[in-house]
């Protein structure tokens, strides 16, 4: 049974400090319409300029995952992002009047609350989902980071730190299921170490941060001018060690809560891809360079698979519509009926198929020593298959002839042979209507695309 897509029911709005500006700022998510995705929306800037959240507009991964377009920017979007994730949610707009949006505590917590509290609602579209099928891996010789996906029935991820020091050494979290998020993820707040604090405050890069909304493990001595620069950064009289290891103030959620926010930071940053995914993710040290790394890796892969996206169909099953059928609908015949078997058929697309033998007509001339079935009959092929598909609309369709009307960004990618069997994809861009007929339309052989066109076509009553 096919997901829905799902966004908030109304608008909702936070305020907080930026972690790295120190800047009050407002964030307003607001609901999207189906196939939109996540967005962020600079509402402080001239046109409210707005960034998809897309991996190819990463530009720096220090402290966070950053984003810029056009010379805008988003900071630390992978908290927020997480959250939509871990609550099921695919459509949102993310309104900010600064750079970056309120830490809060540190974790996704305060995010998951104010997407719930807006409502989550089912919209009017299936969900698009990446179905893994085999391993994809990336690899960061330097650091040694690693995130391997694997298939899985369902989003999993698992993670493994290791930090090489006493304080804080090897941790594993793990995400069975994306509906446990809220429980056993959202509230794993941030952390840093000591060493990563000091260099902040003398470079002025953590004016947001209090020691409500970063854990600090303290993995060298504390000295008395180090404490004394700890007091004036985070307001505090006093600031003392805890036995385990971190700065007071704060009680950990988790003996591995580290681990844990580090699967957040993994699930936010991999929501740039741009699509759910189905199968299971591996972490060994996983940081925001290498998830934005292999968010970018995955996101052109599947950009390549819908590209050679080929209709999967089992050539034992008998054929939806057979020749005899075909032609019932069609008005073409031999030799100039170029399409053998429709497999798939409903109200926006249609697939059928042609097995290219060496006795096609064609071949006779179309340079016999080396036979190629020429493009433009593979874009007539295509048609036909389309006319089946705007055919199948009417009740009488022998009564009607169908005419080209347009055909634009025609592409031929690979040489079809004797052979080869043809499979065609047509989908269409608009409805139809007056018996107009605008699709986007594939042929495929050999598991490859090897031809694609948008076309026009309509269909006329016989005089």
């Amino acid at each position: 049974m096919s997901k829905k897509q799902k966004t908030i029911q109304r608008e909702v709005s936070l305020s907080g400090v930026g972690i790295h500006t120190g800047n009050t700022v407002k964030m307003t998510i607001k609901p999207a319409p189906v196939n939109h995705g996540f967005a962020f929306s600079r509402i402080d800037l001239e046109g409210a300029p707005i960034i998809e959240a897309k991996a190819e507009y990463v530009v720096n991964t220090q402290r966070g995952t950053n984003l810029e377009r056009n010379g805008v920017q988003i900071q630390t979007s992978e908290h927020v992002l997480a959250a939509a994730v871990g609550l099921d949610i695919d459509n949102l707009l993310i309104e900010l009047d600064s750079s970056e949006p309120p830490i809060m505590d540190g974790s996704s917590k305060y995010f998951v609350e104010a997407l719930e509290s807006a409502g989550i609602q089912e919209q009017d579209a299936d969900i698009e989902e990446y179905v893994v099928k085999e391993i994809i891996s990336f690899k960061d010789e330097v650091t040694g980071s690693e995130i391997i996906l694997m298939p899985s029935d369902e989003y999993q991820v698992t993670t493994m730190v290791d930090f090489g020091t006493k304080i804080l050494g090897t941790q594993n979290a793990n995400l069975e299921r994306i509906s446990d998020f809220k429980e056993e993820i959202a509230d794993a707040r941030t952390f840093s170490f000591l060493h990563e604090i000091e260099m902040l405050l003398e470079h002025d890069l953590i004016k947001g941060g209090d020691l409500n909304n970063a854990i600090v493990y303290v993995d060298k001595e504390l000295s008395a001018a180090t404490m004394e620069k700890l007091k004036r950064a985070f307001k505090k009289d006093d600031i003392a060690v805890k036995p385990n290891g971190i700065l007071d103030n704060l009680t950990l959620h988790w003996a591995n809560e580290a681990a844990r926010h580090k699967l957040l930071d993994v699930i936010g940053d991999l929501a740039l891809v741009g699509m759910r995914i189905k199968g299971k993710v591996i972490a060994n040290k996983p940081g925001h360079l290498v998830n934005t790394t292999f968010a970018k890796k995955l996101a052109k892969i599947i950009k390549q698979e819908k590209r050679n996206n080929v209709p999967q169909y089992d050539l034992n099953l008998p054929p939806l519509m057979d020749i005899h059928q075909i032609m019932d609908v069609l008005p073409h015949r031999p030799p100039f009926l170029l399409i053998d078997r429709i497999i798939e058929l409903s109200d926006t697309h249609v697939v059928g198929m042609k097995n290219v033998t060496m006795n096609e007509n064609f071949f006779v001339g179309h340079f016999p020593g080396s036979p190629v079935m020429p493009g433009v009959l593979q874009v007539e092929a295509m048609a036909q298959c389309g006319g089946v598909l705007v055919l199948h609309t009417v009740p009488d369709p022998e009564n009607y002839l169908t005419y080209f009307m347009k055909m634009d960004k025609v592409k031929f990618k690979q040489k079809v042979l004797p052979g080869d069997t043809l499979t065609f994809k047509c989908e269409l861009i608009t409805p139809i209507r007056r018996g107009i007929c605008h699709m986007q339309a594939y042929a495929y052989a050999n598991g490859k695309i090897v031809a694609e066109a948008e076309l026009m076509a309509q269909i006329a009553r016989k005089k």
